[in-house]
């Protein structure tokens, strides 16, 4: 399997019951590692989602099939339906929810009009530019994340780091999904 992005955001699942977002995996929101997966034999996705706490608790593993509709609510806010779950994603900085929802959105048109990935860094039949793998930092340091990364996370700026532990959820997303 190989990982075509990545991403940091909270992982959120709407409460229809309480009519609101709460966080995937009981708790506190916190971020997690988000990552669009691929397995080329299978011409299948996935998203896997892991707190970045040392226990890197799995909050998110859902597979992307024909027909899923991943909406882009807001800038920083992207949901999508999946069985019985409304699943929620709040990222911290537009750019990167832009450059993950680019990457989540060419997979499902990959597997609605047949492309696939053919390695090397680029895509099968329509080609065009890469989405961008964006490292996941461990809010801990000397804890790093065990994902099949070679080459390892890049180090992140401390003010970044600083405002990826403020981020917050509140009831800004414009209510029910």
């Amino acid at each position: 399997m190989a990982v075509l992005c990545s991403a940091r955001a909270v992982v959120l699942l709407y409460d229809d019951t309480h009519k609101q977002w709460v966080a995937a995996g009981g708790g506190p929101q916190t971020l997690s590692c988000i990552q669009l997966y691929h397995h080329p034999g299978a011409n299948a996705f996935r998203l896997v989602g892991r707190k970045m706490q040392p226990d890197q608790q799995v909050v998110l593993n859902c597979p992307l099939g024909r027909g899923l509709r991943y909406s882009q609510a807001t800038p920083q806010f992207h949901q999508w339906r999946e069985a019985r779950r409304v699943w929620g994603l709040s990222f911290g900085a537009p750019r990167e929810a832009t450059l993950f929802a680019t990457a989540v959105l060419r997979a499902l048109r990959a597997l609605e009009e047949g492309e696939y990935w053919v390695g090397g860094g680029h895509w099968g039949t329509r080609g065009g530019p890469d989405p961008i793998a964006l490292p996941c930092i461990s809010p801990h340091p000397g804890t790093p994340l065990s994902w099949p990364d070679p080459d390892g996370p890049a180090p992140e700026e401390p003010e970044q780091q600083e405002r990826w532990g403020t981020h917050q959820i509140g009831g800004a997303w414009g209510g029910t999904p």
